[in-house]
């Protein structure tokens, strides 16, 4: 969930098409609310946000400011908590009179703050909420990402073409919207392809032993194996896969971003789906964003058949 590159030109994008007289510190100076997840289980996402906004900001600030003010962030910690997201949301637009908030970094914490955000015509963007319903409350709302079941669609559609799996299965947090909509999704578009989920396997937040599922899936013999979870469980369960001898590819979504720094050998073939920055001047991206957008454009159309619209830039 890398998003420095998706928050400078978002935070632009809306800063210059509202007021900006409303959240200063100062007469030159405009505070921008952050509500991330600073500490507790996904602290990486909401850290790797937070200075993805610093550095946006001090980008912005260096080059005169935007529509001649200068920004300041004042970030606060929700712990990847619904409730403390909007008590920070609270505190952050009455005591610090922000009119504009980042955050949060993941969908639950995000959707506990658009009906307020909405109501009181708060600007509320979110680097990496997914859920399709994060923006549904109005147009106060922004999001920075691509939606969870187009990343179910990309995962099938690489598991199917790109691995050549026709035998999937899946093991996902049964107990979270993120973990079950990807899942979802990539069980639907995997069988349109052709393809069979020979095993679905779910468990509940908070688990750490995933053998069971894991003996399971291994008795039906799958070519791939799709988690969409967290990358704090995906390391785990990689982990176990591979005690078990089940060596097949592992492929998940943009919750494994910061997996290489909680696994070993054991996260070795395996892929996820993230955003990538299509302005890249390097040669090896600007190749492989222009790959990308030929081979998903020629599948709009199966995507837009689920009901997602899946067309690139």
């Amino acid at each position: 969930m890398k998003r420095v590159g998706l928050l400078l030109p978002v935070l632009c994008c809306v800063l210059s098409t509202v007021f900006l007289g409303c959240g200063k510190k100062g007469a030159d100076t405009v505070a921008v609310g952050a509500v991330f997840p600073l500490s507790g289980p996904v602290a990486n996402y909401g850290t790797e946000s937070r200075d993805g906004a610093l550095l946006a900001i001090d980008e912005i600030n260096a080059a005169g400011g935007l529509l001649g003010k200068q920004l300041t962030l004042i970030p606060e910690d929700d712990e990847g908590n619904a409730e403390k997201s909007l008590n920070a949301f609270t505190k952050l637009t009455t005591r610090d009179k922000v009119a504009y908030i980042l955050g949060s970094s993941t969908s639950g914490a995000t959707m506990s703050m658009t009906q307020q955000a909405q109501a009181n015509k708060i600007v509320l963007i979110s680097p990496s909420a997914t859920n399709v319903n994060v923006t549904g409350p109005g147009d106060y709302i922004f999001r920075a990402c691509f939606i969870d079941p187009f990343q179910g669609v990309v995962g099938a559609e690489f598991s199917y073409n790109d691995l050549g799996s026709r035998r999937a299965a899946i093991l996902y947090d049964g107990g979270a919207d993120y973990n079950t909509d990807l899942a979802k999704s990539f069980e639907e578009h995997f069988k349109v392809l052709g393809g069979e989920i020979v095993a679905n396997e779910a468990y509940q937040s908070g688990d750490v032993d995933f053998n069971a599922q894991v003996t399971r899936i291994k008795s039906h013999n799958p070519d791939v194996v799709y988690l969409p979870n967290y990358y704090n469980d995906v390391a785990l369960q990689a982990k176990q896969f591979r005690d078990q001898g089940v060596t097949v590819p592992l492929v998940g979504g943009d919750g494994w971003d910061s997996l290489v720094d909680n696994a070993g050998d054991e996260a070795l073939n395996g892929y996820w789906s993230a955003g990538f920055n299509a302005d890249t001047t390097d040669p090896k991206g600007q190749a492989f964003v222009k790959n990308f957008q030929a081979k998903y454009n020629r599948n709009a159309t199966q995507f837009a058949a689920l009901g997602y619209d899946a067309t690139m830039p």
